[in-house]
């Protein structure tokens, strides 16, 4: 009996340690082990010294090369059972050879989140223009990232706003869209009651991968114009910035007497933020499941964020801390909620509570095995149902394709 086998195809190497992407990308690979497949983590990026050791987990590694038919021997040689696309631009690059050279795989896209809109509202909040599905709709990335969609069998959606929108403004069939969002163990009493109490605590912090644009845009606002709000009425409290890959420009902004610590990466990243009062995530752009806020539930430190920020992370449960969206708003929930016991301690238990329902991992494990076993007992007919996909797939076979084989004949003659 042939084994179960699985390729990913990374947009970079994970690194859980500095991005949520990465935090999402070790789920699914962990799903996937429990599954019972084999798994092949390829990628065309080079690794960096937060890239996860993946070999530790069993999984094998391989190094892609772009417009190279290398990777068409690679392929029919490994004939996995599913490929996997890490966001949209993999299956841009490489989905039309999946298609010829792996047929029978079952294609999935994991979108992380919809860069289509992270992208269109960063224009808009550049450009001071509020942004509306209809601006999004328009937009130049949102046709590629609906073309790739369409293309697969099956696409993970991290945030059920991002579900909502694809199925509501670009009549997406729901059978090709699931929605999944972080799948976390769960928190038990034990660990809740060695988390340090509120009087343990202190300070604020912040935490942002310096690499992702709506992180930067926050921290700067929260530097500029929130924090000395707070600050006047919380003299003694400090403002922690943590992040990988800081910029220049947010570094320089270390500045103690004011009480602002730009600390850059944090190793233990649980540590710093149990000990935190609070978790500030002044978003004004972006999309999916933001990990710091994820990362401040789990330790059991209530956060405040922006309508942008909690977008599609609580379903009909409460936010574990305030959602409010002016600096003023934000300095303000900050202010009271670091003195106030009783609110406090409720965030806290909401947070615990949203964790163990909403992002339960084996609710949502056994949901996403049933559905994938579902599509592949008739792969044939769920293909047969979405034209829309068939007619894009014809299109890139014929375009995509041919210019991927000029770069290919172009690079062998350089």
């Amino acid at each position: 009996m042939k084994r179960k086998t699985i390729l990913i195809i990374g947009f970079t190497w994970p690194e859980p340690a500095t991005t949520a992407a990465g935090n999402r990308m070790v789920q699914l690979i962990c799903f996937f082990l429990g599954q019972g497949y084999h798994i092949t983590f390829g990628s065309t990026a080079k690794e960096t010294e937060y890239s996860l050791n993946l070999e530790s987990l069993g999984v094998d590694k391989t190094v892609l090369v772009l417009n190279d038919s290398s990777f068409d021997v690679f392929i029919k040689e490994l004939n996995p059972n599913i490929v996997l696309f890490d966001r949209f631009l993999t299956e841009e690059q490489f989905g039309w050879r999946v298609a010829e050279f792996s047929p029978n795989a079952l294609r999935i896209l994991d979108t992380e989140d919809l860069h289509s809109l992270r992208h269109v509202r960063e224009k808009a909040q550049k450009a001071k223009k509020k942004f509306s599905p209809t601006l999004w709709k328009k937009d130049a990335m949102t046709k590629r990232e609906a073309a790739s969609i369409y293309r697969c069998d099956l696409s993970l959606i991290i945030s059920d706003y991002e579900v909502k929108l694809l199925e509501e403004v670009l009549n997406v069939n729901t059978d090709l869209l699931w929605n999944l969002p972080f799948m976390l163990e769960p928190i038990d009493n034990q660990k809740v009651r060695e988390w340090p109490k509120f009087d343990d605590r202190k300070d604020i912090v912040c935490i942002g991968n310096g690499k992702h644009a709506p992180n930067v845009d926050a921290l700067q606002w929260l530097v500029q114009e929130i924090w000395p709000l707070i600050r006047k009425e919380l003299l003694e409290v400090h403002l922690k910035i943590y992040g990988a890959y800081l910029p220049q420009k947010l570094q320089q902004m270390h500045n103690p007497e004011k009480g602002l610590w730009v600390e850059g990466w944090a190793e233990d990243i649980d540590a710093t933020v149990q000990n935190a009062k609070l978790v500030l995530a002044p978003l004004r752009f972006g999309a999916g499941i933001k990990g710091k806020l994820i990362t401040a539930m789990q330790n059991g430190t209530p956060s405040i964020t922006t309508s942008i920020g909690a977008e599609g992370m609580h379903g009909a449960y409460a936010w574990p801390g305030r959602i409010v969206d002016s600096a003023k708003q934000i300095a303000q929930a900050a202010i009271t909620m670091y003195q106030n016991t009783a609110e406090w301690e409720s965030a806290q238990n909401r947070g615990k509570e949203l964790v163990n329902t909403f992002y339960n991992q084996e609710r949502l494990s056994l949901q996403l095995g049933s559905r994938l076993q579902e599509i592949q007992k008739d792969l044939e007919k769920h293909r047969s149902d979405n034209f829309i996909g068939a007619m894009l797939m014809h299109h890139t076979l014929v375009s995509t394709k041919y210019m991927a084989k000029w770069i290919e004949a172009k690079n062998r003659k350089v």
